[in-house]
């Protein structure tokens, strides 16, 4: 059964389990579905309010690409843990003969890879999302204004918890050149994600 058809209490428990996968990096993924989904209600709940009319294809367009992005986290959630599997594979590689040895070096290299890849795509998720809140700022039901402000922390929450897991991976990555652009490509998405954030919820925290 794919981690998204869990139930709550059953992939708490999993994760709390000594089962070195899902861990972390699809914690992170499920925080910025969480996020996604509070920035969709957010929306949903100022659709057809006579109120909000001057803001309804926006809030039309925030609410349809927030409930995409829901589901491209909980797809990267389930991407994380196939990756980190892939990667437990190549180390189980034979390693007796020169062949093996380079066979499996080269498996796990590969493997690195895409378990560095898969946490930066949650963070080019998150701040695609983040910029959704920001958008709807101001703009949607003010009574739902403190949900905005908890997608903005879920997804800041979400963003650091990926470039954990891309900082861990890159270590161990012998190609040096991929590992900067790697690095530069987060550290960005980073700065401007966890800026976003705090700009969201600090307006939010204003506003109450």
């Amino acid at each position: 059964m794919e981690l998204s058809e869990l139930t709550v209490r059953s992939f708490a428990n999993l994760l709390g389990s000594d089962a070195p996968a899902p861990g972390g990096g699809s914690a992170s993924a499920l925080a910025g579905s969480l996020g996604a989904a509070l920035i969709a209600m957010v929306n949903a709940l100022t659709l057809g309010r006579k109120k909000y009319a001057d803001y309804q294809a926006l809030s039309q367009e925030c609410f349809e690409h927030a409930s995409l992005l829901k589901d491209r986290f909980l797809s990267a959630m389930e991407h994380d843990t196939e990756v980190f599997n892939e990667f437990s594979t190549a180390m189980a590689l034979p390693k007796e003969t020169p062949e093996e040895k380079a066979a499996r070096s080269a498996a796990m290299q590969d493997a690195l890879k895409l378990c560095i890849e898969s946490p930066l795509h949650m963070m080019e998720l998150c701040f695609e999302t983040v910029k959704l809140a920001d958008s709807s700022l101001g703009k949607t039901n003010a009574n739902a204004l403190s949900d905005l402000g908890v997608g903005a922390l879920m997804l800041s929450a979400a963003v650091h918890g990926a470039w954990l897991n891309v900082l861990i991976n890159l270590g161990a990555l012998k190609d040096e050149a991929a590992a900067a652009a790697y690095r530069t490509k987060g550290e960005e998405l980073l700065n401007d994600t966890v800026t976003l954030s705090h700009i969201v919820y600090e307006k939010v925290v204003n506003a109450l």
